[in-house]
């Protein structure tokens, strides 16, 4: 008989492409979805089926997900700013899922691990967890876009009787990486000293082998329409990053961002946002993230991920130490050869 496959969408991805390698280390057959099949360089030397699949493009999902048994569904657009964020990142997350469970149950998946977010929890309460509902706060296209992503994902599971499971990660470092995604992209800001004062909004590091580990481990146990975060329970300030890494490599003399009011960080926004229009790029800051996560500690319970899903993260300090170390060796190699 031969093997079940296992498909991971995005799987050139920064997640997408652990999963794949860590699936492929416990000896389980793979498909690798991505939306571009000229990129290559990820699956290099890998032993897994390479397909072209688009989540905006069923005939695309429909050809990748024929004899698939599992489905890891990573791919996703992970932005906070677009021209148009409204169709560039909530139509393509939403409609991205719809058509990710029609067409898995044209085709007859049976178990789906879907990517949510930590995007999607009710801060209001914390440490937050999946008890506490959902995140009511609907100023970012992109965290309204993984709130109702993860609600759809579950209404769907259970109308199309495909078993589904949500792991919801934090900020995502570490190794290996093929292009920098948003959190190794701040890492990386951190490393050349490009973070000068202090936004006053933390992060919740994990390291991305961790989160990799969780949802394979979310696919042999996870509960059926049920909810796991996958992150570490404390938050690390970005002054507490920025000193990690100036102890980590004392030569680079990282100075510690400092401390600025909050009307100041509210203009400068105003400003970056302004050129933003002109420039067309993403500005560094954002009035209403600033409104969103301005002194918010992103602290969060984990005990059902641990007790149901054994999982087990290195602590944050190790993640960014971790990710540290691989963005000023290996990639800065990388971008040089």
């Amino acid at each position: 008989m031969s093997k079940e496959i296992s498909l991971v969408t995005g799987a050139n991805g920064h997640l997408g492409n652990n999963l794949v390698r860590l699936l492929l280390s416990h000896d389980h057959r793979v498909r690798a979805s991505v939306r571009n099949i000229k990129n290559q360089e990820p699956f290099e030397g890998l032993d897994c089926e390479v397909v072209q699949a688009d989540i905006t493009n069923k005939e695309s999902l429909r050809k990748a997900f024929k004899g698939v048994t599992n489905l890891y569904a990573v791919g996703a657009n992970f932005s906070m700013w677009a021209k148009n964020p409204k169709v560039e990142i909530y139509d393509n997350n939403v409609q991205g899922t719809q058509n990710v469970f029609d067409i898995a149950k044209e085709c007859g998946i049976k178990n789906i691990v879907y990517v949510s977010s930590v995007a999607s929890l009710d801060f209001t309460k914390l440490p937050a967890n999946v008890d506490n509902g959902y995140n009511r706060d609907r100023r970012n296209w992109y965290y309204n876009s993984k709130n109702d992503s993860d609600k759809l994902a579950i209404e769907l599971g259970a109308k199309y009787g495909i078993r589904t499971v949500l792991i919801l990660p934090s900020a995502m470092i570490g190794s290996k990486a093929y292009k920098l995604s948003y959190s190794n992209n701040l890492v990386y800001q951190i490393l050349n000293g490009e973070i000068p004062v202090d936004t006053n909004v933390t992060l919740n590091w994990i390291d991305v082998k961790d989160v990799a580990f969780g949802a394979y481990k979310a696919m042999l146990k996870g509960e059926n329409g049920e909810r796991y975060i996958l992150s570490n329970e404390q938050h690390t300030t970005l002054q507490e990053s920025v000193k990690i890494a100036s102890d980590l490599f004392p030569e680079l003399k990282l100075k510690t961002p400092k401390k600025v009011p909050r009307w100041l960080l509210y203009s400068v926004a105003g400003l970056m946002e302004f050129g933003s229009k002109i420039t067309g790029k993403e500005p560094q800051l954002q009035r209403h993230y600033l409104d969103m996560f301005y002194g918010l500690k992103q602290d969060y319970d984990i005990s059902k991920s641990k007790n149901e899903l054994g999982f087990d993260p290195k602590p944050p300090k190790d993640a960014l130490i971790n990710a540290l170390e691989y963005l000023k060796n290996d990639w800065k190699k990388k971008l040089t050869e």
